[in-house]
């Protein structure tokens, strides 16, 4: 798939002050709906708004759930942490949850939260993980996906000695459902990023919301990047997470015509908890018949 294709329609539902039941009522309905094509969870082990000491899921865990109670929809987590799970184990996850959804799996990935969200950042010290700067997260993402793609391609075991992961006769049985292996969704907008997501995705994500310009600045930066190692940037599909508002969905029209008239054709909509009744056919009913 390419930027110019016709758009996709996905929800988020993050899950935070919310409970199982809530999630899963909302995936189930959604998938019976056709004009929903995707849906995502986040990747937080603390709450990043509300009461800081909240209800939250672990994503994979949860998204693994969801893959085994739903049948059509492709899922993923919008994205994960490469800081809190080394690569390998990593690609043990994701495989395991490609396998038990039929090949459904949209990977995605990030260098993790930045510095600048405090309630984010809490969640590594909490956790006893390490929360390094920035360059060090980018250069540690870039050599995850190489590893990750390696593990779920690779017939015959690898080393692997980078500056930041190490790997010896690693390899990894059963392989994806997905050949040769699930789309890799990149998330994330510092420059930095955008160079990894140049060489490694087949989907790039980046909140939206804000200033359209500056997202269609940072897609044209990455056509640039994508220029400079001779790839397509074509190839690359561009997503963007837009917030729902139950009560102005007018204004939410209006954001999703302004990102897919600037080329991205990926859209997740962000739905805030509490989820009404019947959300997922408000969505498709008053958001994406609509347009």
């Amino acid at each position: 798939m390419s930027h110019t294709s016709l758009p996709s329609f996905g929800i988020a539902t993050y899950p935070q002050q919310v409970g199982y039941d809530d999630v899963l009522r909302v995936w189930r309905e959604a998938d019976a709906i056709p004009e929903i094509e995707h849906a995502w969870l986040f990747d937080h082990l603390m709450p990043i708004w509300g009461p800081p000491d909240g209800p939250i899921f672990e994503g994979w865990t949860l998204l693994s759930a969801m893959a085994a109670q739903t049948e059509r929809m492709r899922l993923g987590l919008l994205v994960t942490s490469n800081r809190f799970r080394p690569p390998a184990m990593l690609a043990k996850i994701a495989t395991t949850v490609d396998v038990v959804s039929g090949g459904r799996l949209d990977f995605g990935i990030g260098a993790g939260s930045r510095q600048s969200v405090p309630m984010a950042r809490r969640e590594y010290d909490a956790h006893g993980l390490p929360y390094h700067d920035a360059d060090h997260a980018v250069a540690a993402l870039g050599e995850a996906c190489t590893v990750i793609r390696k593990l779920w391609t690779e017939e015959v075991p690898f080393d692997f000695h980078g500056e930041h992961v190490r790997l010896t006769s690693a390899f990894a049985n059963p392989k994806p459902v997905q050949r040769p292996h699930p789309p890799i969704m990149i998330g994330g907008r510092a420059s930095g990023t955008l160079r990894v997501v140049a060489e490694h995705a087949d989907l790039w994500n980046i909140p939206g919301g804000g200033d359209i310009d500056d997202l269609v600045g940072r897609s044209k930066l990455l056509d640039r990047f994508c220029a400079e190692i001779g790839r397509d940037p074509r190839e690359i599909t561009r997503s963007i997470a837009l917030p729902v508002s139950y009560d102005q969905p007018e204004t939410t029209r209006a954001k999703i015509r302004e990102a897919t008239g600037a080329g991205f054709t990926h859209v997740v909509l962000g739905l805030a908890d509490p989820y009404p009744e019947g959300v997922a056919k408000w969505v498709a009913d008053e958001l994406i018949a609509k347009l």
